[in-house]
């Protein structure tokens, strides 16, 4: 083994070899669970069309977390850099083209995206997906808060108690996992406004808690989603028998759970171990 990589708290934290083991050993027993249950796996681009978030409110709903993708105009850069004769610590905006591309916060956003227009075959369909997704966070912390991060999703897209179904399920086999482990597990309800906050949806969220987290030691380390129709109305996704489709996501943010495992096992070389031990 080489030497230890230094930590920072810029959200740019490194994965070492045995850490970056133990995340794709819990990654392959996610992908089991989800072929389990029949769903496909994909991979989706690396970038959003920011028409395709404000079509779903994101950017009305999520402005703090957005970050985008925008190109520097050659000649605008070569003359700052010029002008200032030392290295840039930063590309200032007057020198970035407008940004057409946005840096997806979720995994399962690009599925519905992909689905939209769409007639599905079936009123239960699953997918699996693995996204480096990216927040705009206020502060970072090593492997607990991260810039940018692997996060592993299984999607439902369908009938309504298909949807409520798959996230009892994968709360169970989540749950289960963590008692298998030692690991001290909590679930506690949480709320994300996808929808307007003077909507009778919010209010319904309100009432009706659509968002678990999975927590170990006060950090979130994965949820369970209830949308309702409300991706399947925005995205025109619709069931056999024309009703817009409800969707559901089970999240996993991986290098949170390469944390919690390490911290929970000394190391993550043993703690890849016990995953295989417990799968």
């Amino acid at each position: 083994m080489g030497a230890a990589i230094e930590r920072t708290d810029d959200g740019l934290a490194v994965l070492d070899a045995d850490e970056l083991r133990l995340l794709r050993v819990l990654d392959g027993l996610i992908i089991s669970w989800a072929e389990a249950q029949g769903a496909e796996e994909r991979r989706y681009p690396f970038l959003l069309r920011p028409r395709d978030l404000e079509d779903v409110d994101y950017y009305e709903n999520f402005p703090h977390l957005g970050l985008a993708a925008a190109a520097a105009d050659p000649k605008r850069l070569a003359d700052l850099r010029a002008d200032r004769g030392h290295p840039l610590g930063a590309l200032p905006a007057d020198v970035l083209d407008d940004a057409a591309l946005a840096l997806p916060s979720a995994a399962c956003y690009s599925v519905y995206f992909h689905l939209r227009g769409q007639t599905l075959p079936a009123r239960e369909n699953r997918v699996t997906t693995l996204a480096t997704c990216f927040r705009n966070e206020t502060r970072y912390q090593g492997l607990r808060r991260q810039l940018g991060f692997s996060m592993r999703e299984i999607v439902f897209v369908g009938s309504p108690e298909g949807a409520t179904e798959h996230l009892r399920r994968n709360k169970e086999r989540v749950l289960a996992l963590a008692d298998r482990l030692g690991l001290a597990m909590t679930t506690q309800v949480a709320t994300d406004p996808f929808f307007d906050s003077r909507g009778p949806r919010a209010t319904m969220q309100r009432l009706f808690p659509v968002k678990e987290e999975f927590v170990v030691d006060d950090l979130a380390v994965g949820s369970v989603n209830y949308h309702r129709n409300f991706f399947g109305e925005r995205c025109r996704i619709t069931l056999p028998d024309g009703a817009f489709a409800s969707t559901s996501c089970c999240a996993f943010g991986l290098e949170r759970w390469v944390h919690a495992l390490t911290a929970r096992f000394g190391d993550a070389r043993d703690a890849a171990e016990a995953v295989l031990e417990a799968a």
